[in-house]
């Protein structure tokens, strides 16, 4: 029997959380963002994000990149702004300047990545799944298309985006990227047989498409099917080592599931990524080190997290969570 405390981890893990807020409503705009390769193909890798202002060498914000290579600076002050990339695989970029003007409410920027030289020799090598050979044939055509949904999906016009899908689909009928994003939409209008059903054929087109599986492994989590989940989010995890946000949603249901040992290894492997601060994977681990009667080590883990993400309701739960461990220990 899953506690009521496990699964209201899983609704923190899943909630949308913003690295940056923005305080004042007049004068602002929203930046929405993609990031894709040199050939037109989208990072396959969590990107970080640090939004810089043209006047000022601190960040103004950052954030992650999310399973489509998109992110989102919400309530951005009007000015001159760029962008700091980076990620495990690419080359650190700068988007260039660009401006937020108060007359738009949102605009939309695609920035340009390319692969580091390891990342294109690992790719390049035998037996590797990151291009799948029906992923190598997309007509020009369907990729327009599929670039026109995923303008709709940043600006979240579902219709849109599904119309442009389906014609995307109809020109290449195995565009396992196209029946992904699709799933996507059928998510977000409530469709969830659909949904399932265009993410089974994304991986049955391409059985090494990481994101397919991982949309596959949410959907087991909001329907409280952890085994299924960790089976999908397993499969993720082969084909894309180090994504740590993958790994985060592992580890999370490998929790859920009493793989605490499991939860524990996956917990310590992002952390020493190198890809900023991933402060959940420390309560995760605290959570799976009280099951193992761990308790010195829970609670390091808890300080850690809060050290990391010391406002907000999952700091909250954290120390209360300190507490009751420390009540345990005395």
């Amino acid at each position: 029997m899953i506690s009521r405390r496990l699964l209201a981890l899983v609704v923190l893990l899943l909630a949308p959380c913003a690295l940056a807020q923005f305080n004042n409503p007049d004068n602002t705009g929203n930046v929405r963002v993609r990031v894709v390769f040199e050939n037109g193909r989208r990072c396959t890798t969590q990107v970080h994000l640090v939004l810089m202002s043209s006047a000022s060498t601190s960040p103004v914000g950052e954030t992650y990149s999310n399973d489509e290579c998109m992110a989102q600076f919400d309530n951005v002050a009007i000015g001159t702004y760029h962008l700091a990339v980076s990620g495990n695989g690419i080359q650190d970029t700068d988007s260039g300047l660009f401006e937020v003007d108060s007359r738009k409410t949102s605009q939309f920027l695609y920035v340009t990545v390319k692969p580091t030289k390891q990342a294109t020799e690992t790719a390049n090598g035998p037996g590797s799944p990151t291009v799948a050979a029906v992923d190598l044939n997309i007509p020009q055509k369907a990729r327009k298309e599929f670039d026109k949904a995923s303008d709709s999906i940043a600006k979240q016009d579902w219709s849109k985006a599904q119309e442009h899908l389906q014609k995307a689909l109809a020109i290449y009928p195995q565009f396992a990227d196209a029946y992904n994003n699709l799933g996507v939409v059928y998510a977000r209008t409530g469709d969830r047989s659909k949904e399932r059903e265009a993410l089974q054929t994304a991986i049955r087109l391409n059985d090494h498409f990481a994101p397919a599986f991982v949309n596959l492994g949410k959907m087991a989590i909001v329907d409280h099917n952890f085994p299924d989940a960790e089976t999908f989010l397993s499969k993720a995890a082969s084909i894309d080592p180090n994504n740590p946000q993958i790994l985060v949603l592992l580890a999370n249901v490998e929790l859920m599931n009493q793989h605490f040992d499991d939860a524990i290894t996956n917990c310590h492997k992002v952390h020493s990524m190198q890809h900023g601060p991933q402060s959940l994977v420390h309560y995760i681990a605290a959570r799976a080190l009280e099951r193992l009667n761990r308790l010195p080590e829970a609670l390091d883990e808890l300080r850690t997290f809060l050290v990391e993400e010391p406002p907000g309701p999952r700091a909250d739960a954290a120390r209360k969570e300190m507490a009751a461990v420390e009540n345990q220990v005395r």
